[in-house]
């Protein structure tokens, strides 16, 4: 077996060394030269996994075609808003029967589509060589071997479960779904509700605010989710709660730390001027928000974070517009989130 990840940023090469380390031929690609042969030479990613030692036997390569000529199975770990362009380098390598699986929690901002329909688009691919691993996936912790578990989605059950022997490992253990729609659109959906939750952080709330942040994010996403085709429990699942969870507590998520900053007084330019890694809410944010409204799902946390981080909303503001909107019916006797309205 031989596995290629396409980017080398910190999820990317955190999950190269996942297989490298089961001594799977792996080749990381990067598209900067000289950080291919940093990773290379000094088995470290210096710039995104800074004092983490990389399997020697991980090799890295700025070369599309070496990198995915031969491979049995691609990984694609690229940022969404690049996503297009790069998998457009990789289609001609790709082998006839390799399996391709999408890292990425994002939607594209012009076609909306999720990554695992950008590539099924571009490489015309059999969507049972598709699929896409999401979770709570804090890239440092995986590379330092702290246990996770997150999960692959593939609608072909054979391939979802040769995916899950080849990327299971003994501090990554990995549970297969069939939805590639729900677990695909959690991993994007809970990058904007990260981005309140730090701005609540950044605010000095507590406990209680965070608490109530995910809970009625986990509403909306799973709103969000449903309607476009996603099976419910999904939602309640790794890929769904695991993921909110981590990304909106933890000090290590780039979107809650985002948010932080802008709960801070900060303006979205100085924190994203300021940041090396790419918080996907930011991009994401507009399109789901598009998706919400043509699907006619209400997402009012989404909605107050799209006017914070381009309408000049400020996070006072927010805070006051969501605790004070109208009151509805309840429906069934309980949180209101299930019966489609918040």
């Amino acid at each position: 077996m031989t596995v290629s990840v396409i980017g080398a940023g910190s999820w990317g090469t955190a999950f190269a060394c996942i297989t490298a380390e089961k001594g799977v031929d792996t080749v990381l690609w990067a598209r900067r030269p000289e950080l291919a042969a940093a990773i290379g030479a000094r088995h470290e990613n210096p710039d995104y996994l800074s004092g983490v030692e990389l399997p020697p036997s991980l090799t890295s390569t700025p070369d599309v075609e070496e990198a995915v000529g031969g491979a049995e199975v691609v990984v694609m770990a690229v940022p969404s808003h690049a996503f297009r362009d790069v998998f457009r380098e990789v289609v001609p390598h790709l082998g006839s029967d390799a399996p391709v699986v999408s890292l990425t929690k994002g939607i594209e901002q012009d076609s909306l589509q999720r990554m695992t329909e950008v590539m099924a688009e571009e490489a015309d691919l059999d969507p049972a060589r598709i699929a896409v691993v999401s979770g709570p996936n804090l890239a440092k912790e995986v590379a330092a071997r702290m246990p996770s578990a997150s999960v692959v989605a593939c609608v072909h059950e054979d391939r979802a479960a040769m995916l899950q022997d080849l990327f299971m490992a003994p501090h990554f253990r990995v549970y297969t779904n069939l939805d590639v729609i729900g677990v695909e659109m959690a991993g994007a959906l809970k990058n904007v509700v990260a981005i309140a939750a730090g701005i609540a952080d950044g605010m000095g709330f507590g406990d209680n605010s965070r608490a109530s942040l995910i809970t009625r994010g986990l509403a909306e996403i799973t709103r969000l989710g449903v309607k476009l085709g996603g099976a419910p429990l999904t939602f309640a699942g790794l890929a769904g709660m695991g993921d909110l969870v981590a990304t909106c507590i933890s000090r290590l998520s780039r979107n809650r730390t985002l948010g932080e900053a802008l709960g801070r007084g900060r303006t979205l330019e100085q924190v994203v001027g300021e940041m090396r890694m790419v918080a996907e809410g930011v991009k994401s944010s507009r399109p789901v928000l598009t998706l919400a409204e043509r699907a006619g799902v209400e997402m009012p946390i989404a909605e107050h974070v799209v006017k914070v981080l381009y309408e000049g909303l400020t996070p006072a503001d927010m805070a006051a517009s969501l605790m004070m909107r109208a009151a509805r019916p309840e429906l069934h006797g309980i949180d209101s989130g299930a019966s489609g309205v918040g």
